[in-house]
């Protein structure tokens, strides 16, 4: 179970309502990091609720200065809550639980972090390692929300996971000693080129010539 240390938020109303439609229905945000750059689409169709909180964090910047707390070879890395000094950081209320999207924890796949209770996911992420079926959903108990996947970069997410670990008190087990920071989040901008353009229209054909009437 993925461990996070966070105060529990009563969910707030206005979350309940779906999710503000993003200008894409496959943004993409880009990761600049002490140890290199990564890319991540984020699924607005499958996961929106999850996906419009994820990049609501990011537009406001939330992520900067953040730092990779928890890594686990062969499981996860996850980051999105403390700074370099481990002070966690503000939160906005918790989201519904999306995991039952159709989406699975699969390696290179990015999820929505959380404590026991189901619908306690909040701003910290993480990232898929390897296949992790055990995060996914089952008849009997919710999983945890798949809502992106890393699609560049992911060699800087396996560096991040192994790096070297020790125990910090009060804080938990799995922590890197060398914390790797966020310097940047921001969401990617559509290229333009990329978007073929319109096709002229074909020029109006000149008017058929008028012949004099025969009758006149």
């Amino acid at each position: 179970m993925l461990r996070v240390v966070a105060v529990v938020i009563l969910l707030c109303p206005s979350l309940m309502a779906v999710a503000q439609t993003p200008s894409s229905l496959a943004p993409k945000v880009r990761f600049e990091t002490s140890h290199g750059d990564f890319t991540v689409e984020v699924d607005a169709v499958r996961a929106p609720l999850t996906a419009e909180n994820f990049l609501r964090y990011v537009r406001d910047g939330a992520y900067d200065g953040t730092v990779f707390h928890r890594v686990i070879a062969n499981f996860v890395v996850q980051g999105g809550g403390y700074d370099e000094r481990l002070a966690e950081r503000p939160a906005r209320a918790p989201i519904p639980n999306e995991s039952g999207n159709g989406l699975s924890n699969r390696r290179g796949t990015l999820g929505l972090a959380r404590e026991e209770s189901p619908h306690s996911g909040s701003s910290q992420f993480y990232v898929n390692l390897v296949d992790n079926a055990g995060l996914d959903p089952l008849p009997s108990r919710w999983g945890y929300a798949v809502f992106g996947r890393v699609v560049e970069g992911m060699d800087v997410v396996d560096r991040i996971a192994y790096l070297r670990t020790e125990t910090v008190e009060s804080f938990g087990a799995d922590v890197p000693v060398e914390r790797p920071l966020v310097r940047r989040a921001w969401v990617m901008e559509p290229d333009p080129a990329a978007t073929p353009a319109a096709p002229k229209e074909a020029p109006a054909p000149p008017p058929a010539e008028t012949k004099a009437d025969p009758a006149r």
